[in-house]
């Protein structure tokens, strides 16, 4: 296992990625904090762990607030002494999110707060913890939309990905002699509910397909698999990375008909 006996937070773990990463993450010998809001789905999700005999539990937390995530790294630490994973996942996509014009401001300041100021209090909470194992792992789930613009506007979704990569590389580098690694996951439009209650229109679905060389929405699953590798010692000289997984998006300057 390639995870076995170590400590994650996850956030966002209610659904999606963050959800996806708890189960294979567990499956994979981790303990897991799974934090969220939607309190219903987030203990489900850990119904299920344990239910297969693995470690988890789960923490209801803002991750826009101080002091919530400062209790989902304490709550680690009381449970099992110790962190070793931070996977800070959390994030909205706003349908009011739009052009620099449109946007209201505070939509603005909500998907900031969710979106990156969450990133910067996990690891402001969560840096220390790990310090104190001896090093770890961070996963920041930034976006395909933080390295390339999007046609379709969400101003305040793009910069605040692009915030979240900009933080990744400068605490990578200033922690890369403490044993911590931290790495950017990019994913590519993935089937999950929050994309696709923002692509609420088969024609909008289409406009966003015909750009993906593979021909299809990526899965939360595929990029729990990602999370996976950059969470484990495969990934032992991988750090301040952009972890791309955009089913070929930035690699494509026409698309195969």
């Amino acid at each position: 296992m390639r995870l076995k006996d170590r400590v994650a937070v996850i956030t966002g773990a209610a659904s999606g990625i963050g959800r996806e990463s708890a189960l294979l993450f567990a499956a994979e010998g981790a303990r897991v904090v799974a934090v969220d809001l939607a309190d219903d789905a987030g203990k489900k999700c850990v119904e299920e762990i344990t239910a297969k005999g693995q470690q988890a539990i789960y923490v209801h937390a803002d991750v826009s607030k101080a002091a919530d995530c400062a209790e989902m790294i304490a709550a680690a630490e009381r449970t099992w002494g110790r962190l070793d994973i931070l996977f800070n996942n959390a994030g909205i996509m706003h349908s009011a999110d739009d052009d620099a014009v449109s946007t209201d401001e505070a939509i603005w300041d909500l998907t900031m707060n969710v979106n990156l100021k969450s990133v910067f209090l996990g690891c402001k909470y969560g840096i220390p913890a790990l310090q104190r194992a001896g090093g770890g792992a961070i996963i920041n789930t930034a976006s395909l939309v933080a390295v390339m613009g999007s046609g379709a506007p969400q101003l305040a979704y793009t910069a605040s990905k692009g915030g979240v990569l900009a933080m990744t590389r400068e605490l990578a580098i200033v922690h890369a002699r403490q044993n911590i690694r931290i790495n950017a996951l990019c994913p590519g439009p993935l089937r999950t509910e929050l994309l696709m209650k923002f692509l609420d229109t088969e024609e909008k679905r289409q406009r966003r397909l015909v750009h993906i060389p593979i021909g299809r929405f990526g899965e939360a699953a595929e990029m729990a698999r990602a999370a996976l590798y950059l969470a484990s010692d495969d990934a032992s000289f991988t750090t301040g990375s952009t972890f791309i997984v955009d089913g070929g998006i930035t690699a494509a300057y026409v698309t195969p008909e």
